[in-house]
């Protein structure tokens, strides 16, 4: 599958440069930066949450862990992780659990964990379990400048 379209044309509306990384199957983001050969502290993880009015998308390292209750106090709702069937319907072109962490793209408010945007080079999930993109931290942090940023993770 590779790059999934509508994260391809967001990139491209808005001047993105990236790499696509092609890599073995994988079924987390942990393995995923095993088999590429790529810091953890590097790697976008994708967790779509919700509740009972939206969607939610929290972006934090592989090699950290989600603190849900710290989110949902912080965002005033009572968030949840979803189900795989609602991961597919928000992400209709991309592979369930391959979500990539430009919620935007898909009409979905994004939060990221600062952590991430002090790195000098970030990857992330391209919308299938075989590839990534990988771009600068500048490119990154331009893509999620409307975003909010909030340190919502702990490491593993």
């Amino acid at each position: 599958m590779g790059i999934a379209i509508t994260l391809k044309e967001y990139l491209t509306d808005h001047g993105s440069s990236y790499q696509v990384i092609e890599h073995v199957r994988t079924n987390s983001a942990l393995e995923t930066s095993e088999v590429a050969h790529v810091p953890g502290d590097r790697l976008a993880k994708s967790v779509l949450l919700g509740d009972e009015d939206r969607y939610l998308l929290a972006v934090i390292p592989a090699t950290h862990r989600l603190e849900l209750n710290k989110l949902s106090e912080l965002v005033k709702h009572r968030l949840q992780l979803i189900t795989e069937s609602e991961m597919a319907g928000a992400f209709s072109d991309c592979e369930v659990g391959a979500m990539p962490p430009i919620g935007e793209a898909y009409g979905i408010d994004t939060w990221v964990d600062p952590l991430l945007l002090a790195q000098p080079e970030i990857y992330f999930e391209a919308g299938d379990h075989r590839a990534l993109i990988r771009m600068t931290g500048d490119e990154f942090r331009n893509l999620l400048k409307d975003s909010k940023q909030l340190p919502m993770s702990h490491h593993i």
